[in-house]
């Protein structure tokens, strides 16, 4: 790894494109589809690990916007572990999450292309597959602008989505929405109580719901390439609780409401078409997959974005191959966006040519690393404050409660971290994550020995 290159990224992001990718840019598959599972799992007391997990991506992101509006960077929670705790860290949460948002491009363009096949069945999944991922990789090459673009419309429709099915479900709550066979409030208690399975139950989906909510961090990374960072990550921090509110706690209390929690369709057809086909809405179905393939297509594009910004901020620290960091005319780390796309399809030839026992540890090996983020995150707000305190600085944002609720939320990460060892349905998770883990901890040091010796070697040739 060599000495960066002089390529800086173009900021070229439109306020609305922050603007909309900061209010829907959280909302994925998970929440119209993945939350039937954790309705299932707990009972209405879901809404409690709704709570839970959004309480602590409110805290994690008013941590991380008093970081970035400091210093704003598209290394994000990365460059700050590095200013913070070390090089160390910078490297491995910087790789760790990179990784994360590599194994989402394959996940994401296979289940765009398996709605797709479904539809039409005379093309092959790959071929959907192959062809979303190519045109989304070929989008984030031209411009920045053209993924802040199909974002803005992406999450546009996501919104438009989620409200029409609020409105829906609020009118049948309240008995007025026609044809519909459910109404009232009724199934919150009425199908063994509000909390059928217990606490653990809950806390167990607490463990389901906090991964629904991963992506809300990227506005900080796609902040960094607007012309008023500062300004965006303010205001996107500033509107995290009501996007939770509306989009996640209120849509999922409709859901429990008007559909009883034991359904065995929600399961199998996911939160929002279970409760569409109770309120007798016409081709809630074809509704839904239209819904999912918009919100998956958008999860691609994002995880494009991610992977990439995080990578060339790497390659600018040297903790990446010097080449990584090159851009286009147009500020495009075009590099970057190549070398993950490379990387996914390379777990999907995993997926298809290696034992099923490595591809499933891949996935695993993803598991923990939000979590990992979030403790990052608020270890490295805890000595930054601190540091910026000691040096009279004067911080135009604020965490608040500093530092009982940093270091609350610290103890809160490392309990669920720890639980998730204990529970037998992470537990795989929780190992192949921290083997991940030491590995790249183990590159990192490597590295800093290579990097150490170079300029031992450069400082002998200067004296010579």
């Amino acid at each position: 790894m060599t000495a960066q290159n002089a390529d800086v990224l173009a900021q070229s992001l439109k306020p609305r494109h922050v603007r909309m990718l900061s209010i829907a840019g959280v909302i994925g598959a998970g929440l119209f589809v993945g939350s039937g599972h954790a309705i299932a799992e707990a009972g209405p007391a879901v809404l409690l690990a709704y709570i839970a997990a959004g309480a602590l991506v409110v805290l994690i992101m008013r941590m991380l916007a008093e970081m970035a509006v400091a210093s704003p960077d598209s290394g994000s929670f990365s460059t700050y572990a590095d200013k913070s705790l070390g090089r160390w860290a910078g490297f491995t949460i910087g790789w760790l999450y990179w990784w994360f948002w590599v194994l989402v491009i394959p996940l994401e363009a296979n289940a765009a292309g398996t709605i797709l096949h479904a539809w039409f069945p005379q093309i092959d999944v790959w071929v959907y597959t192959l062809a979303i991922t190519a045109f989304l990789t070929l989008s984030n090459l031209f411009s920045v602008k053209n993924y802040g673009e199909f974002e803005f419309w992406f999450a546009l429709l996501k919104v438009v989505a989620i409200v029409a099915f609020l409105v829906a479900g609020s009118l049948a709550v309240l008995g007025l929405m026609p044809g519909s066979s459910t109404h009232g409030i009724s199934h919150l208690y009425d199908t063994q109580g509000f909390m059928p399975n217990g606490i653990s139950a809950v806390l167990a989906a607490i463990l389901t719901t906090m991964f629904s909510f991963m992506g809300t961090e990227i506005v900080t990374i796609a902040a960094a390439e607007s012309s008023e960072p500062r300004k965006q990550i303010t205001q996107a921090t500033n509107s995290v609780i009501w996007r939770i509110a509306l989009f996640y706690l209120l849509s999922i209390f409709l859901v429990i409401a008007l559909v009883p929690w034991n359904t065995p369709s929600l399961m199998k057809n996911g939160s929002y078409q279970t409760a569409m086909e109770m309120m007798n809405v016409p081709y809630a179905r074809q509704i839904v997959d239209v819904v999912v393939l918009i919100a998956v297509c958008s999860c691609l594009n994002s995880a494009l974005y991610t992977a990439s910004r995080m990578i060339y901020s790497l390659s600018r620290r040297q903790d990446a191959p010097a080449v990584v960091s090159r851009t286009t005319r147009s500020g495009t780390p075009w590099v970057a966006v190549l070398f993950s796309t490379a990387a996914a399809f390379l777990a999907v030839i995993a997926n298809y040519l290696a034992p099923s026992a490595v591809f499933e540890f891949l996935l695993a090996s993803s598991g923990a690393i939000a979590l990992l983020v979030y403790l990052v995150i608020a270890a490295s707000h805890l000595v930054l404050r601190k540091k910026r305190e000691a040096r009279g600085e004067t911080l135009t944002y604020r965490m608040w409660l500093f530092p009982g609720l940093t270091w609350a939320t610290i103890v809160f990460i490392i309990g669920v971290l720890t639980s998730m060892l204990f529970n037998q349905q992470h537990r795989s998770e929780i190992i192949a994550t921290g083997l991940l883990t030491v590995l790249v901890l183990m590159a990192s040091q490597i590295v800093q020995r290579k990097r150490a010796a170079r300029k031992s070697a450069r400082m002998v040739a200067v004296r010579s």
